[in-house]
């Protein structure tokens, strides 16, 4: 088991290394050379190209690893080879929920070509941190 994580713009990424550490799980963080990430794990460092990051971590993860992404066609992708994939607010994506938030995503992209504002997240609070915090436990434990 390995924690693969989606480091563009990943505001959980202080947590999951501290659970990392604490559990003994690896912890590799995926960001290309726009982004500055000073970390102990290892990291792995992409160019600008489009979707390079999920590709990379597409490629690299399997059956047992987890996930850590926002985005939800990476989260799709992964589910497909068994990995697990939680977002930063704590909500792990699954079979029941991908198609759905698939279709969000494909809806609040017409309603911008179409010049619509979309409602979009609020602040990050201490309780998303929270949430975050035991779902990822809480796959872990499940896995081991």
């Amino acid at each position: 088991m390995r924690i693969l994580i989606d480091g563009d713009a990943c505001p959980v990424i202080g947590i999951t290394e501290e659970i990392g550490r604490k559990k003994g799980i690896e912890v590799i963080i995926f960001t290309d050379i726009t982004h500055q990430i000073s970390t102990e794990n290892k990291l792995v460092v992409l160019d600008k190209a489009n979707q390079s990051v999920d590709m990379a971590i597409y490629n690299q993860c399997s059956s047992g690893d987890i996930i850590i992404t926002q985005d939800y066609g990476l989260a799709s992708l992964v589910l497909s080879k068994g990995a697990k994939a939680i977002n930063q607010s704590g909500l792990q994506y699954n079979d029941q929920n991908i198609d759905q938030l698939l279709m969000y995503r494909h809806l609040h992209a017409k309603m911008r070509r179409a010049g619509v504002r979309h409602q979009t997240a609020g602040k990050r609070t201490a309780e998303d941190d929270h949430k975050y915090r035991e779902t990822l436990l809480r796959v872990i434990n499940k896995l081991k």
